[in-house]
């Protein structure tokens, strides 16, 4: 008991235990991984070892230092490769977002130039119609006018020629002077077979003593089209084709055929 106390008083001190000095290695260690400090730093805190080396537990903090660095960089290269993979997607997004935008922009482009195409082709096709409803041509071509407008003599029951006469031989083409719509076509008495066709600025045209017909009536015509075949039937004093102009469809309505075909730019 003496000697128990006698040791308790002495007043020297014991020293720390191997887990209290490992506990405060881990500790050490600790602070080091938080504050960044090189491992090398620590190592006067294990140098005061009784025996003047590395205890094993010293040896086993500063291993434990250079596995904590380790982590350290394994976790920044684990962010560097996310990172990198994050900025990867995000350009992979980027540009299909880019390819998106050019190849919407691209179909807008060709959207617009179909359209303009189109619309120029339907104009082109329109002032294609309004030409030929406008165009004129001769009702026979490479012919003649034989007899003239107003000329007078007994073959004609009003004392005058009421049209002009074009030479024709039988079975010639005779065609539309212009676009319109047949309102007669069949026998018209001295006319023999004829055709009546309004047009579409309101005049009227005649072709008599045909020989045969090509059209119905209720039929559109265009210029030039072939209504029917030159002959000499009617009060005819042989083959040739009657032609007349007209303010209506009916015998009265005359006009001058010669210069109503030169005002619709027929040179004759």
């Amino acid at each position: 008991m003496a000697f128990g106390s006698r040791a308790a008083g002495s007043g020297k001190h014991r020293g720390s235990s191997r887990l209290s000095r490992k506990t405060a290695g881990y500790a050490g260690i600790a602070a080091l991984a938080t504050t960044g400090v090189v491992g090398t730093l620590a190592a006067p805190a294990f140098a005061a070892d009784s025996h003047g080396g590395p205890s094993p537990e010293d040896t086993g903090a500063l291993n434990a230092v250079v596995v904590a660095d380790g982590l350290q960089d394994d976790i920044e290269v684990q962010a560097a490769t996310q990172q990198t993979a994050a900025e990867s997607v995000a350009a992979q997004a980027q540009a299909e977002a880019d390819a998106k935008v050019r190849a919407q922009e691209a179909k807008r482009i060709a959207e617009a130039k179909e359209k303009a195409e189109r619309e120029a082709a339907e104009k082109a096709a329109q002032e294609e119609a309004r030409k030929r409803a406008n165009t004129f041509v001769a009702p026979v071509d490479g012919s003649y006018v034989s007899t003239q407008y107003g000329a007078g003599g007994g073959m004609w029951s009003s004392g005058s020629h009421t049209g002009i006469d074009f030479h024709a031989d039988e079975g010639t083409s005779v065609h539309a002077v212009g676009a319109g719509t047949v309102v007669e076509a069949g026998w018209g008495g001295a006319y023999g077979n004829n055709v009546v066709i309004r047009h579409n600025d309101g005049s009227y045209t005649q072709y008599g003593h045909l020989m045969s017909l090509s059209v119905s009536v209720g039929e559109t015509v265009t210029a030039g089209q072939q209504i029917g075949l030159s002959g000499s039937t009617g009060n005819s004093s042989g083959p040739h084709l009657h032609f007349e102009a007209r303010t209506g469809a009916t015998y009265g309505t005359d006009i001058n055929p010669l210069a109503y075909l030169r005002q619709h730019g027929v040179g004759i």
